[in-house]
């Protein structure tokens, strides 16, 4: 038989070994997968700003994407300032076909992160989202954009996506808040409506850092206007 021939024999014989032993388990992988690596990562940046153990208590599956109509992207802890996330983003994660998620968006440092005594405050909650249609949600706190005080250094500002294990909740007696109300957004605790409401596993999240700019007077004039 010529010599190259039987080279691609024997390279053919040792794919497909190769290919039974990875199936049948004697052999593991000492890559990570896209998954692990990811999830790594995603540990790291929140162990790095300390949302964990802050916020929450692990770090989610993946990184929520979330852009803003003025083009700011949220990239795991990067700098905003709070004119260019005062409209509602688009947030998207991996959803499972059929399954309702919730939604939130905190500020953990009020009025400042040395000194956090008003924490959280609550920007966004959203139930019942199917997938990722946020829009189509149960809309309970109207989402408000990033005020932080004028010297009150960099706020973190939280997006935490959970899934609903039991399919759609009723969310009747939770309170329902305008975006011109401070109403139950001062000293909020996502982790008791996760516990409250039983929420599953978080699945995706984010965050971006910002501070004080001109915008701030008019988004907290804005929370004044109204009483719900």
């Amino acid at each position: 038989m010529p010599r190259t021939t039987v080279t691609l024999v024997s390279i053919g014989l040792c794919l497909l070994l190769d290919g039974i032993w990875s199936a049948s388990g004697d052999v593991t992988s000492t890559v990570p997968t896209a998954t692990t690596s990811k999830m790594a990562e995603v540990q790291q940046v929140f162990e790095q700003h300390e949302v964990i153990p802050d916020v929450v208590d692990a770090a989610p599956k993946e990184f929520a994407r979330i852009s803003y109509p003025s083009g700011a992207t949220v990239e795991g802890g990067n700098e905003l300032r709070p004119t260019q996330v005062k409209d509602q983003p688009r947030v998207e994660w991996t959803a499972k076909p059929d399954t309702y998620y919730t939604l939130f968006m905190v500020d953990p440092d009020a009025p400042n992160r040395k000194e956090p005594k008003f924490r959280e405050i609550g920007h966004w909650l959203v139930g019942n989202i199917p997938g990722t249609k946020v829009e189509d949600g149960d809309h309970m706190y109207a989402f408000v954009g990033s005020g932080p005080p004028n010297g009150s250094g960099l706020h973190r500002y939280v997006f935490l996506v959970y899934e609903q294990p039991a399919g759609r909740i009723d969310f009747t007696q939770a309170p329902r808040v305008s975006n011109r109300s401070r109403n139950h957004r001062v000293n909020y605790k996502h982790r008791e409506f996760v516990k409250q409401y039983g929420l599953g596993e978080l699945v995706a999240g984010n965050f971006y850092q910002a501070q004080y700019d001109d915008y701030v007077p008019t988004l907290h004039a804005q929370l004044s206007s109204g009483t719900e």
